[in-house]
């Protein structure tokens, strides 16, 4: 039985990532069984590690986008530091890094240098904006790409100002499709032996996550842009499309309810729950045309409703009947919520520094089961682990470049 581990097994990867693009991609290979080594600064690491401000712990944002890797550390402003890597560079099948624009060059370790060491090397980049783009040089974090790539532009309320969407499309959202190109690589690889350079930028990447808005424009002739459609969707709006409040009051106490114009008997059927069977066949209701006419008609009869019942209690009568339900769910409700443990897609780990530490795992199941998760690496946690096993190099050899300050 697979695990998803042996998919990459192997394959070896040189991480010069940080924050979150970069180490989401790498961590994603990880997960899927590559040997991914962390290359971090001896003077701190990962700036990641720090975001909480305890010395004694990582933070858990690095634990949860640095699992199941290795780190070792490496002076860069140490020729022997640069030579090192160039060594490890030789031995890897894949090299990733999100420095600052210009910043990989500058070292001299970027994709023309490297490649000349290992023409089969898959050598990767994430950078805030693209090559050619006229902001190339700027500096970019998940909120800049958002507003940069088109989400945020379609999210918030019809009327209201643009907001930046929960979930961070712009960093996750890139290394995600980062990854996906890795795979693709490596495939053709096996065939041709021939390597790659990949370069993502995190705006560019935006609009792969909003081809929906794309649609709707064309619809009007592309004479206007995609607008915000507030809790509906920018493409279509068919009543009742939305959240709705449900008893108990409190900030997340809805439920979201959607009814689908290519299935009237979402319709019909919510028509039955909410004891209104005798508007079956209404003409002011009956064709999502008519629904939008009379959309304030629809979302308070749907409301009436949902207000005398909790949104778990709506998700699972709606959900029943056959109509898409779902309760509006907070962090803390998913965290308790035992049913992704059971499933894997939760995992607990014993973190050396930080102790027992419960975090999201990869959510793919391979034969029923999630890759195993294990918890991302101690600050040069493996220097003599992967100087040995890459590179051959000797203890007394690990030793001189520990002294001599190469390798921290």
């Amino acid at each position: 039985m697979s695990d998803g581990q042996t998919c990459l097994k192997g394959v070896k990867i040189l991480d010069l990532t940080q924050f979150e693009a970069g180490p989401s991609c790498t961590e994603a290979l990880a997960w899927l069984g590559a040997d991914v080594v962390k290359l971090e600064n001896p003077g701190g690491g990962d700036p990641g590690r720090a975001l909480g401000g305890k010395a004694e712990k990582d933070d858990p944002y690095f634990l949860l986008f640095n699992a199941n890797k290795k780190s070792i550390t490496v002076n860069l402003k140490d020729p022997k530091g640069l030579a090192l890597v160039k060594d490890l560079a030789a031995k890897a099948d894949v090299m990733v890094e999100n420095f600052a624009p210009g910043a990989i060059e500058r070292l001299g370790l970027g994709a023309d240098v490297i490649r000349k060491i290992n023409p089969s090397i898959i050598y990767c980049q994430v950078k805030g904006f693209g090559e050619g783009s006229p902001f190339e040089k700027n500096l970019a974090f998940d909120m800049i790409a958002q507003a940069c790539g088109g989400t945020m532009s379609i999210t918030g309320e019809r009327d209201g100002q643009p907001l930046k969407p929960g979930p961070s499309l712009g960093d996750t959202g890139t290394g995600m499709l980062l990854a996906i190109s890795i795979l693709g690589a490596l495939y053709r690889r096996k065939e041709t032996g021939q390597g790659d350079h990949l370069q993502v930028a995190m705006q560019d990447a935006m609009l792969h996550y909003i081809r929906i808005a794309f649609a709707a424009q064309n619809r009007n002739g592309n004479k206007q842009a995609a607008g915000r459609a507030g809790n509906s969707s920018v493409s279509n709006t068919t009543p009742p499309m939305g959240t709705f409040p449900c008893k108990g009051g409190g900030s997340n106490d809805y439920v979201y309810v959607f009814t689908s114009r290519a299935n009237p008997d979402h319709w019909r059927r919510l028509l039955k729950v909410i004891g209104r069977e005798d508007l079956i066949g209404d003409e002011r209701f009956e064709t999502p045309a008519a629904r939008v006419e009379h959309a304030d008609e629809v979302n308070a009869m749907i409301s009436d409703w949902t207000k005398r019942h909790t949104k778990h209690e709506c998700m699972e009568i709606i959900g029943a009947a056959g109509v898409p339900a779902g309760a509006v769910l907070d962090t803390m409700e998913l965290y308790n919520d035992q049913t992704f443990e059971q499933r894997g897609i939760f995992q607990t780990i014993e973190h050396p520094r930080n102790g027992t530490f419960r975090m999201p795992a990869w959510p793919v199941r391979f034969e029923g089961k999630p890759p195993p998760v294990t918890p991302s690496p101690i600050l040069g946690q493996h220097r003599e682990e992967v100087l040995s096993d890459w590179l051959g190099l000797s203890r007394d050899t690990i030793g001189g470049l520990k002294s001599s300050g190469v390798i921290g």
